[in-house]
């Protein structure tokens, strides 16, 4: 089980939150109170003003019940001058629009039970209508006549989105910093590993419990089973999501019990233990045990609760890439580089190729990644930050800003390779280790810039790799010690100069 999560969120690139132009704010308010509330319009029709003080304020008039399709039954003096709610359905909205500016009605908010959708008409329509127009929630009007009474004021208006966004930056730290404490861990235990190795000898990887990586034929087969289970995850998400689901919890709750372990052994938290019929159970590691099986079932059942649930998705996501990394070992540079080309070549063909063999001409990854229904069920692989500037987008749903754990964990592998290679060699100043981690923030910084020029998502691992492969290959060659570190642990160390 904990093979196919690693498969699928291996498979995930970085993505930049899609935010939606036409959703914008409701401002509700009385002598006493105020109150925001989503609502979506489309530019099409009226624009609004871009700023609260620059609205217009007007008395707001309860209609919804009537669908406005006519004016029958409707009192023209209870709708003049005034902003009015009505009920969707029955008809279009540029003929709801048509009726209420024939009242004199000064804006039209429609009801919905259904999803909010951007309201739409015929390019001829739009010209017709010269009052503002959106789409609010039914279950927020009756809320807001819970709270307001009669009495009710309305202003609407529509902050422009920025493309900068402080969750970048928050974004940008927890990547670099999940990259410097993995590959610092990898490092640790491999010196750890090779000073408990007494008289020369030798304590295979298997018995340190990591997987190492050696042989370029299991690399490409990995590969190769990933993208089987990513065209899998294409044709059968609404089964196979929650298969992910359920091994993300047990995979992500082993994970944090490691790094939770490793950081009580750092500071010298004791391991006390008691004993059932002739069993020792250590008390540290039951208290640790139910702390993170605590957290990861919480995930699981408040996943879909945006608001806050992304702050314990993003560290157990944290935790299952420092445990990768720890766990995973690439034995020398020419498995980095077979590894990480066939992964940049599998990132750029599902995010650039596959839209034109789609029937609705969006990428696979993305499909996959973001989910095929944008209310249903995602896949737990991507570290989530709330775009703190788009208030009126997160009124409606949180919008994030998102980075998948594969454009962590795939320059990691690499990143934890140079750190155990710099104990290899006995290197004080880490050179390789930080090198390549400074390779790693400037091959972000580069995805961010195209991202936020472009307007889109990009594929990190197109600028990733090059940065991190290319600068741990001119290190070496300054140094003079390129055969060593392409060979890695198959080398004698003996050789080997102190750094």
């Amino acid at each position: 089980m904990d093979r196919a999560v690693k498969i699928v969120l291996f498979s995930v690139i970085f993505l930049a939150s899609q935010i939606n132009c036409q959703e914008a704010i409701l401002r509700i308010s009385n002598e006493n109170t105020e109150r925001d509330y989503c609502i979506v319009h489309n530019h099409s029709w009226t624009p609004l003003s871009e700023t609260l003080d620059a609205a217009l304020q007007y008395p707001l008039v309860n209609l919804t019940s009537t669908v406005l399709c006519n004016t029958s039954g409707v009192n023209p003096d209870l709708v003049n001058g005034k902003a009015v709610v009505v009920m969707r359905g029955d008809c279009d909205f540029s003929q709801k629009a048509r009726v209420a500016q024939s009242l004199n009605a000064t804006a039209l908010l429609i009801a919905s039970n259904k999803a909010l959708t951007t309201p739409t008409a015929n390019d001829s329509e739009y010209a017709k209508v010269h009052i503002p127009l959106a789409l609010m929630r039914y279950r927020d009007f009756l809320e807001a006549q819970q709270v307001f009474g009669d009495g009710m004021q309305a202003k609407l208006y529509a902050p422009p989105n920025s493309k900068i966004d402080a969750s970048i930056a928050v974004m940008l730290l927890i990547a670099i910093v999940t990259i410097a404490l993995g590959g610092y861990w990898s490092g640790t235990c491999e010196r750890d590993r090779l000073n408990g190795v007494s008289g020369g000898g030798g304590e295979s990887k298997a018995d340190s419990g990591e997987l190492f990586l050696y042989s370029p034929l299991k690399v490409v087969f990995f590969v190769a089973l990933m993208c089987g289970m990513l065209v899998l995850m294409y044709f059968f998400y609404n089964v196979l999501v929650y298969v992910i689901i359920v091994i993300f919890c047990l995979a992500s709750a082993s994970a944090l019990f490691s790094c939770f372990d490793a950081v009580l052994d750092l500071v010298g938290c004791g391991t006390g233990s008691f004993s059932i019929r002739n069993h020792n159970f250590s008390v540290r590691s039951i208290i640790l045990a139910a702390v993170c099986i605590t957290i990861a079932v919480v995930w699981g059942v408040y996943r879909n609760e945006d608001r806050w649930i992304w702050i314990l998705q993003d560290l157990l996501g944290v935790a299952f890439c420092l445990n990768f990394m720890k766990t995973i070992s690439l034995s020398n540079f020419k498995i980095c580089v077979i590894l990480l080309s066939l992964l940049l070549l599998y990132d750029v063909f599902f995010v650039f190729i596959t839209p034109f063999f789609t029937k609705n001409g969006v990428s696979i990854m993305v499909q996959v990644a973001l989910g095929p229904d944008a209310s249903g069920e995602k896949l737990p692989v991507v570290m989530r930050v709330p775009r703190f500037s788009a208030w009126a987008q997160n009124l409606c749903m949180m919008q994030f800003s998102i980075l998948g754990y594969g454009d962590i964990i795939v320059p990691g592998l690499l990143v934890a390779y140079c750190s155990r290679f710099d104990v290899w060699i006995n290197s004080r100043r880490k050179v390789y280790f930080v090198s390549c981690c400074i390779a790693y923030f400037l091959g972000m910084i580069l995805t961010f810039a195209v991202m936020l020029l472009s307007g889109m998502g990009q594929p990190a691992l197109l600028y990733l790799v090059p940065f991190t492969l290319i600068t741990c290959a001119v290190v070496a060659a300054c140094r003079g010690e390129m055969r060593q570190f392409w060979a890695g642990t198959t080398y004698e160390r003996e050789e080997l100069t102190t750094a």
